[in-house]
């Protein structure tokens, strides 16, 4: 019987951890709550395992990747590397246990020269274009390629300065397209090979990518003080991407559903406008509160509320989100156990307990 390497979010369940990792069993869990999360697929930890032992992915995984990628395909109503209106993925790492070391998300993949022109055209957005495939190239090359990140910093702080702006959203279309061509020159010149066109190719490089991080050295050292098993292995996460940098009816976010310091109920979180998840963990523009979020996207700041109680009351603790907002439409793209101090543990212990009685 074949080994089952490949579940879509429909099948799987936050009972799943080790099969499936943090990430992706608590996507599945979230889809099975009937929550707003893109389509998309789990590569199994088992498929990890096998990869680390023989030095190459299960002879059955890509042809189930495919398979499943076909009916995200059919669900989306878009197709991987079509020219018209392409379907584009992220790929996640996902452990069972949430570890340093593992791979970055590469965003946008099944972006190229092609798809590019397509993407422009469907979204009406010249510049959102080209700034997904700059972002693509710097990400990819810098987690897939192992090529230097501040090779790739250093340029765009180049094109910024040259044309004075203060930050990349000031880029143009012109300075966007400069910068893709000169990160395509720095991948060439790194690799000594073009930054691949193929996008079946582009995510076959990636899901290897994560698979290869479960032994770089900060994971491995993590795993020794944490007293984490090695041979766990890392599942993969695949999803739809959605797109919080469309213009100011879109961004992207964290929240808790306490406060992680002190245990309090309320609203916790930073919401960033017309930006990608990275944008928020890099820290070089200013976020607003989740409140300040109601002032400009009411409408998911209060659907994001009532989803922050159903999770919390589905999970009976404390959950960690990541969600985007694309063009009014909020989506979740991850929620886990939150971390919490002694003192905030401590509280919601007992609230939560007294709440259930």
């Amino acid at each position: 019987m074949t080994t089952k390497f490949v579940y879509d979010f429909t099948e799987g369940d936050r009972g799943m951890l080790d099969l499936l990792g943090g990430k992706g069993a608590n996507l599945s869990e979230m889809t099975r709550l009937g929550l707003p999360v893109p389509p998309g697929f789990t590569i199994t930890t088992e498929a990890c395992k096998e990869y680390l032992k023989t030095g190459v992915e299960p002879a059955t995984l890509y042809s189930q990747m495919w398979t499943n990628l076909a009916a995200v395909e059919g669900r989306s109503r878009r197709y991987f590397g079509d020219a018209t209106d392409p379907l584009l993925v992220s790929v996640r790492s996902g452990a069972r246990f949430s570890m340093p070391g593992m791979m970055d998300t590469v965003l946008n993949i099944g972006l190229n020269d092609e798809t590019l022109a397509g993407l422009a055209r469907v979204t009406g957005n010249e510049r959102f274009a080209w700034d997904s495939y700059r972002r693509l190239i710097q990400m990819f090359g810098k987690t897939v390629l192992d090529i230097e990140g501040h090779l790739f910093e250093a340029i765009l702080e180049s094109v910024k300065h040259d044309k004075g702006a203060e930050s990349d959203v000031d880029l143009n279309v012109a300075d966007l397209k400069e910068l893709v061509a000169a990160f395509k020159a720095l991948v060439k010149k790194q690799t000594g090979e073009d930054f691949p066109q193929d996008v079946r190719e582009q995510l076959t490089l990636a899901v290897r990518a994560v698979f290869r991080s479960w032994n770089t050295e900060r994971a491995q050292l993590y795993r020794r003080q944490e007293r984490i098993a090695e041979d766990l292995g890392t599942a993969v996460n695949v999803c739809t991407m959605v797109f919080g940098n469309l213009g100011l009816d879109s961004g992207t976010g964290v929240a808790f559903t306490r406060d992680p310091g002190s245990g309090d109920q309320g609203i916790y979180g930073d919401y960033l406008q017309n930006a990608q998840g990275e944008d928020v963990v890099a820290g070089i523009r200013n976020t607003v509160s989740l409140a300040d979020m109601a002032e400009v996207d009411k409408r998911s700041h209060d659907e994001l509320l009532q989803i922050m109680k159903t999770l919390e009351d589905h999970y009976h603790d404390m959950c960690d989100i990541e969600f985007t907002v694309e063009q009014g439409k909020l989506w979740m793209l991850q929620t886990r156990v939150g971390k919490r101090t002694g003192a905030a543990a401590l509280r919601m212990a007992v609230e939560m307990k007294i709440g259930r009685a």
